[in-house]
Order: structure tokens, then C-alpha cells, then sequence
């Protein structure tokens, strides 16, 4: 299919296109101008970035906005909720322009409810409020058109009704329960979340005390407890080893003392001259009467003899003294040594204090990667905690403040003038459907177009070779005429005629066919009325004005066409000549006009014998062969009669013709098939009557599509 094909069957079925499309055009522009007034008025919104709730404090980021969210606003615009809305808050369902009576539905839930008793309450009540306002929803989008205005953030929502301000109304009405919805929807996911965060925080607030008294617990019994940021543990150590620290250096201080006083001693000193003596008040005082002593004894001794009782007595006297000195370093040291080994005591104990501490330290360590962990535990669900307590301290501040993402551009406006009937519109619409049937009315015509029509018909449904195209007689004419002429007459008359010429190109077909040079040719056809003996005879004409000694044979044993179209009977024919009861020579007629021989059927040729598969039948052909240039069976037609099946073998040459535009094309391949069976070669197929004037519309690709070009070297009158 091209478009030649098509401009092909519109030439083909012209008066079927026009006459569909007078009758369709009138119509339908009566229907559609002819029709009450509507008025249509719109309202535009503008649609701007995600609705943001002013919450003092916050800032507010732009979001960006895409042409899916436009087109989601523009489908949330057309949903059933909004219709809803705007039906209720108008009352729509109390209108007659959109109320309705609702059908009741019966069906397998009806028959059901008989059953169950209860088919009242189905047919009644909230079922029919619900359809009585789906139809008033349904009439409501029906009517609104809602589109976005080029690639911009406009969308702009018209409705059309008969009465103006009810357009205007409903418009407004549609935009503003629009934004009424998406503010509500809105409010109703934020009481949901705040409700759903509520319960959340409840259990992880739970959660958060289980951890923290993990953590308590674990501590306690781990020994873990700490102040100031650092376990009991660490601050023992650290205190330990400050009094070490302190410790040793006393230590050091005390044994310094005693080693200097030590090496003092040993170096022959009475002690006088060590340290701790000299800071001693004892020690002090008793050199201090010692030197007193010494002084007094100095004065005797320079008065008196050594023997003097008052020497003698202060030298006593002096060497107690100096014995209680003595006595008193002895006790120093004894005091320095005392001093020394309790700092070592001190030492060694506050150490192994620090050791064992270091100990305890060790096992805390061991012991706070699993504290870690619950402090981890412990700390992950707070801060969860916390985050789900500030989103809900947000959502709670969000409410009752919603706002929506779009706002109104222009309100509707009344209109002025009637938006349909409009005289353009209904002529377009009118044209564009006349032209739609009468387009669809043509291809329907031409799908139960069932007949062959073209060479390329033949070759593609039949497969063989197509032979010629022969003229149907009235067609051909360019004068109408009383009485059509005779068709082997007409030959005569007008050899230069396209009607003569077809006959020549079939005959021209049969000599110079690229298989072999045939003498006995055989026609037939799937159907009778095909024009097949008309064909047969003519065919044999154009052999004689060819000069050629033709003879046509008679074989449609049932309906003798020869009869018909010679206009004569015969009391002797082709059954006699093969019964034996008559001669060849004898049986032959000629007809005087055309020149053609020919072997008709008698009065009566019905036999019940098979004389086709005769030996005298294949006898009289070989005489039939003899005796003429070519030989001409008409035979029976394929489909009714088994004859042609077994005369066709016997000729050289088998030509299917088939009536154009007529015969099935289910028939023809169904005649072929039969043929094929009875391993008949069928040479080729000629189209019979075919209406040359009208070939030119149906025959695209084939030689009669161009019939007005060369029809000028045709003599038809």
C-alpha cells in the first residue's frame, strides 16, 4: 500500500466518497452548530517552589522546581477529590445541568444481595447518593479543561456551561479547593507524623533510660565510678604517687642527714660539729654551761692546785656535761636513723600502694571497651532521641500554619460571548468527519472488494503467469449504443478496436509463451458466467483474421455455449463423432462471418461415459492436430464439473480465465488447486471483461491503469 494505491481506490469509489460525505457533512455540522450556547471562563494558578512554613528562626531554602512536578499539579488539578470538593461546596448534585438520575447496576452482587435478603439496601440509600454524585463529579470533569500554559508555571483551569456565571463560579471555585486540598492534605500528613513522632520518641525515651542504666550498672560493678571526669581509680594513682613523690623526697632529705652526720662521726668528730646537734637546744644548753664550766675551772685552776675540791668538782661537773652531750648526739643519731627507716616504710608502702592501684587500672581498662560501647549505645539513642524530639517540637510549631506551593495568578472572569457553537469550529469539525467516513466507507468498500482487478492481483494471489487483459464490449464503446453488438462480429468490424486488440494480445500470449509452441489450447474457468465461450470464440476469430486454420471445439458437455452464441442448433456434434454415429467432416460447422471451424455439441450431448479419457477422443485430437493449425477446447468450468480436470491434460496450452472484479479470488485459487492436484500445468490466467474506463481507477501497476493515454489508437466506432 502507497499512496498512488490509495488515490487509486478514491478514483475507484468516487461517487461512494462523495455521496458519504454529503450526507455526513450536514449532519454533522447541524449537530454541532445547531446546538445550545456554551461559555467558557478561566482561571490561571501559578505553581512556585515546595510550600515553606515560616518558622521564626529557620531559614527557608529555595527548592527547585522540574516540569514532572508541573505536570503532577496539573493531574492533581484533574483528580476526583477536587471535583468532589467543588461539587459540595456548590451543591452541584441539586443542579439539573449536572444531577442526574443514577443507574442502578444488576449483576452478580445484585442477584447476590436476593439471596442474602438484602437487595433493597443495595439498590438504595448510600448507594445511590454515591452514584448520584459520581455522575455529578464525572459531569464536572467533563466540562473543566486544565492544561499548563507553554513551559512556563502556569496552569490554567477553564470550564464550559451553558450559563456564563456559573462557568466564572465554578472556575474560582476549582482553583480555590485546589489549594483548600493541598493545604488539608498538607495538614493531615503533619497531624499524622506528629502523631507517629510522639510515639516514637516515647519509645526511644525508653530506650535512652535502658541505656543509661546499662551503662550505671555496668559501671558499679566494674568499679568504674568517677568524678571530676576520670575514674576513683586514676584519681587514687594520681594522689599515690603525689605522696610518693613527697615521701622520696623526704626520704632523701633524711638519709642525706644521716649519712653527713655519719661520715662526721667517722671521720673522729665528737659530734659537735654534726647538723642536727648544732640545731639541738639541748645540746645547746649544755654547751652553754659547759663553757661556763670551763671558764669557772680556767679561773680555779690559775688560783689553785688540781686537787682543789672546787676543781675537782667543776671537773666532774664539766665531764657530765660533756657526757649528756653525748649522750644527746647518741640519741640524734639514733633519732636520724629511726627517721630514715620510717621514710623507707613510708616509701615502699605508698609504692606498693601505687602498684596495686596500677593493677586495678589495668582491669578498669579491660573492663571500659565494654563501657565504651554502653556509653556508645548510650549516647546513640540520646541523640536519636533528641533529633526525634526537635523534629517534633517543629512539626507541632508547623501546625495550623500550612501553606500551599501555588497561588492564584487571575480569578475568572464572566464571559462575553459564547465559546460554541463556533461557525469555523463545527465547518472544521463537520469536513474533517465527512471526511473520516467517507474515507473509511471507501477502505471498507475496498476490503470486500473480493475480486481479482490487476496483473499484479494474478501473479501474487495465483502465482502464475498473467496472459492478457480483454476488454468488456460496452466499456470499450464511446457512444452508447441501442443494442450492444455481437461480440465475434464486432472483431470483424472493428479489428483496430481495444476490445479486438485484447483478443490478439491473449492469442499473441499462447504462440510466443517461453515453455513450448502449443496446438491444442484449452479455456476454462473456477465459475460459469465467466464470458468463457464468448472468450473462446473471440479468441478463435483473432486465430482466423491471423490467417491461421483454427477450429473450435465445444466441450462444456452441461451448457453448450456454441449454441448460444451462433444462434443455431445441431442435430450432430462432438458426442456423436465419438459415439461413431457421425463423421468429423460431417459434424463440422463454419461460421460464415468470422471464418472460424468449429465442432459444436448436438441437441442433446448429456452422456454418462467418460469421453474425455476416451481413446476416441484422443484420437479425434490427434485428427483435430492433423487437419488445423491450432485447436480450441471450451470447456466446462473447473469448480462444478470433474471434466476439465481430465480434458486439460490433454492439451498443450491451459488458460484460467477469470471474470474482472467478479469471481472470488477464495474461487479462482481454489480452481488452481484442483488443477495443480490433477497434475495440470496451468499456463496463465487472462482477465475477461474488464471495464476499461474504469481500469484506469482500480489497475495501479498494471497496463489498463494508463487506458486514457493510449485509448486514442483505438478505432471503437
Amino acid at each position: 500500500m502507497n499512496l498512488e494505491h490509495i488515490f487509486s481506490d478514491f478514483r475507484k469509489y468516487f461517487k461512494l466518497l462523495i455521496a458519504v460525505f454529503i450526507l455526513v457533512f450536514p449532519l454533522v455540522f447541524a449537530a454541532t452548530y445547531f446546538k445550545t450556547p456554551q461559555y467558557t471562563s478561566s482561571a490561571s494558578v501559578m505553581i512556585t517552589n515546595s510550600a515553606k512554613t515560616e518558622v521564626p528562626g529557620q531559614a527557608q531554602a529555595d527548592d527547585p522546581i522540574d516540569a514532572a512536578q508541573i505536570d503532577s499539579e496539573v493531574e492533581l488539578l484533574k483528580s476526583n477529590s477536587v471535583a468532589e470538593r467543588v461539587a459540595k461546596e456548590l451543591a452541584l448534585d441539586k443542579d439539573p445541568e449536572f444531577a442526574g438520575t443514577p443507574k442502578v447496576g444488576f449483576g452478580v452482587h445484585t442477584v447476590k444481595g436476593w439471596f442474602k435478603g438484602d437487595s433493597a439496601k443495595s439498590t438504595s440509600g448510600d448507594n445511590i447518593a454515591q452514584s448520584r454524585q459520581q455522575v455529578v463529579t464525572d459531569g464536572l470533569l467533563s466540562r473543566v479543561s486544565i492544561e499548563r500554559i507553554t513551559t512556563t508555571r502556569l496552569i490554567k483551569v477553564s470550564f464550559t456551561s451553558s450559563s456564563k456565571e456559573k462557568a466564572a463560579l465554578i472556575a474560582n471555585t476549582w482553583i480555590r479547593s485546589y489549594l483548600q486540598a493541598k493545604i488539608d492534605n498538607r495538614e493531615a500528613l503533619n497531624q499524622q507524623a506528629t502523631g507517629w513522632l510522639s510515639e516514637r520518641i516515647e519509645t526511644l525515651r525508653k530506650q535512652v533510660e535502658q541505656a543509661d542504666r546499662a551503662v550505671q550498672e555496668y559501671k558499679i560493678a566494674n568499679n568504674l565510678l568517677s568524678a571530676t571526669g576520670s575514674t576513683l581509680t586514676e584519681q587514687e594513682i594520681s594522689d599515690l604517687k603525689r605522696q610518693l613523690a613527697g615521701v622520696q623526697v623526704e626520704r632523701a632529705e633524711s638519709a642525706a642527714r644521716l649519712r653527713t652526720a655519719q661520715s662526721q662521726l667517722a671521720s673522729g668528730s665528737n659530734g659537735d660539729d654534726v647538723g642536727e646537734s648544732l640545731n639541738s637546744t639541748v645540746v645547746s644548753s649544755l654547751r652553754t654551761q659547759a663553757a661556763q664550766i670551763s671558764s669557772r675551772l680556767a679561773e680555779l685552776r690559775s688560783r689553785y692546785g688540781p686537787n682543789h675540791p672546787e676543781i675537782i668538782k667543776g671537773t666532774n661537773q664539766l665531764a657530765d656535761i660533756n657526757a649528756q652531750i653525748q649522750a644527746e648526739i647518741q640519741r640524734i643519731m639514733s633519732n636520724l636513723e629511726a627517721e630514715d627507716r620510717i621514710q623507707a616504710q613510708r616509701a615502699g608502702s605508698i609504692s606498693g600502694s601505687v602498684r596495686r592501684a596500677q593493677g586495678q587500672l589495668v582491669s578498669n581498662s579491660k573492663a571500659m571497651v565494654k563501657l565504651n560501647e554502653l556509653e556508645l549505645n548510650s549516647q546513640s539513642a540520646r541523640q536519636l532521641y533528641e533529633s526525634y524530639l526537635d523534629r517534633l517540637k517543629q512539626t507541632s510549631t508547623q501546625s495550623g500554619i500550612q501553606t500551599s506551593n501555588a497561588s492564584i495568578v487571575s480569578d475568572a472572569k464572566i464571559a462575553t460571548r459564547p465559546s460554541s457553537p463556533n461557525l469555523a469550529v463545527s465547518l472544521l469539525m463537520a469536513f474533517t468527519a465527512a471526511a473520516i467516513t467517507s474515507g473509511s466507507a471507501v477502505m471498507l468498500r475496498r476490503a470486500t472488494d473480493s475480486g481479482l482487478v490487476t496483473s499484479k492481483d494474478i501473479e501474487s494471489h495465483l502465482g502464475i503467469r498473467h496472459l492478457a487483459s480483454i476488454a468488456s464490449l460496452q466499456s470499450t464503446l464511446l457512444k452508447s449504443k441501442e443494442k450492444k453488438p455481437v461480440p465475434h462480429r464486432y472483431i470483424m468490424e472493428k479489428s483496430l478496436s481495444v476490445f479486438a486488440e485484447g483478443f490478439r494480445n491473449l492469442r499473441a500470449a499462447m504462440l510466443y509463451a517461453p515453455d513450448n509452441q502449443p496446438k491444442v489450447i484449452a479455456l476454462t474457468s473456477a465459475l460459469p458466467g465467466e464470458g468463457k465461450t464468448t472468450t473462446s470464440v473471440c479468441l478463435s476469430a483473432a486465430f482466423a483474421m491471423a490467417g491461421d486454420n483454427v477450429v473450435l471445439v465445444d466441450c462444456d458437455l452441461r451448457r453448450s455455449g456454441l449454441t448460444a452464441v451462433f444462434g443455431k442448433t445441431y442435430d450432430k456434434g462432438l458426442v456423436e463423432v465419438l459415439s461413431g454415429t457421425a463423421t468429423l467432416e460431417e459434424s463440422l460447422r463454419k461460421d460464415e462471418v468470422t471464418g472460424v471451424t468449429y465442432l459444436p455439441l448436438s441437441t442433446n450431448p448429456i452422456t454418462t461415459h467418460d469421453i474425455f479419457g476416451s481413446a476416441e477422443f484422443d484420437k479425434l485430437l490427434d485428427q483435430l492436430r492433423a487437419k488445423f493449425d491450432f485447436v480450441i477446447l471450451d470447456t466446462a468450468p473447473v469448480l462444478p464439473v470433474a471434466d476439465t480436470r481430465i480434458l486439460a491434460r490433454k492439451a498443450d496450452f491451459l488458460a484460467l480465465l477469470v471474470r474482472w472484479r467478479q469471481t472470488p479470488t477464495r474461487a479462482v485459487q481454489a480452481a488452481a488447486e484442483i488443477l495443480v492436484a490433477a497434475d495440470v500445468k496451468i499456463a496463465g490466467a487472462a482477465l475477461v471483461q474488464v471495464d476499461v474506463k474504469e481500469q484506469g481507477k482500480y489497475g495501479y501497476g498494471d497496463s489498463g491503469y494508463y487506458y486514457k493515454e493510449y485509448s486514442k489508437y483505438y478505432l471503437d466506432n
